[in-house]
């Protein structure tokens, strides 16, 4: 069982979560362990089982790059561990900023946090409709293969934002 399926939603890409929220408590009471422990040891396992996915489907929901990587996986496009290979554009880019962090004071971090939102917004642009209008039954695979390549370039800015972050 997906999700999805557990939430008895379409597959997306970008959840609403405060829609979800009131599905997300009735489904907790529904399979509650405590439910069922006058059941028998088969019910109680189950009831266990649900209760543990979706409280991991509802971790996964809460942090959109979770989600699009969960339906990367669930369509076969992500693999534990892929080493994947940005563009050499991109890669010089955030090189350049990781070169600019070693001479970073409070002076030059507003700079580099504008220039990476600017990166961030670019990265986006080209797959915001897919992302925002995600449905499984017309996405083609070379739109989910751009939204895997937003979704790699964006775990880079990710990582360069949280090292400015201790830096402020």
């Amino acid at each position: 069982m997906t999700y999805f399926e557990l939430f008895e939603i379409p597959v997306q890409l970008k959840v609403n979560t405060s829609v979800l929220a009131q599905q997300f408590f009735a489904l907790s009471r529904k399979y509650h362990p405590d439910y069922f422990a006058t059941e028998d040891p088969a019910a109680q396992a189950e009831a266990l089982e649900k209760s543990a996915l979706l409280n991991k489907a509802w971790k996964t929901f809460q942090n959109p790059d979770e989600t699009i990587n969960y339906v990367l996986r669930l369509k076969g496009l992500l693999q534990e561990e892929e080493k994947y290979e940005l563009p050499a554009g991109f890669l010089m880019e955030v090189l350049d900023i990781n070169e600019s962090l070693m001479d970073v004071d409070e002076t030059t971090i507003p700079q580099l946090e504008s220039r990476i939102s600017e990166l961030q917004t670019e990265i986006y642009e080209p797959v915001k409709k897919c992302i925002e209008d995600y449905r499984d039954d017309s996405v083609t695979e070379k739109e989910l293969l751009q939204v895997k390549e937003y979704y790699y370039k964006k775990k880079y800015l990710d990582r360069i934002r949280r090292q400015l972050a201790g830096m402020a």
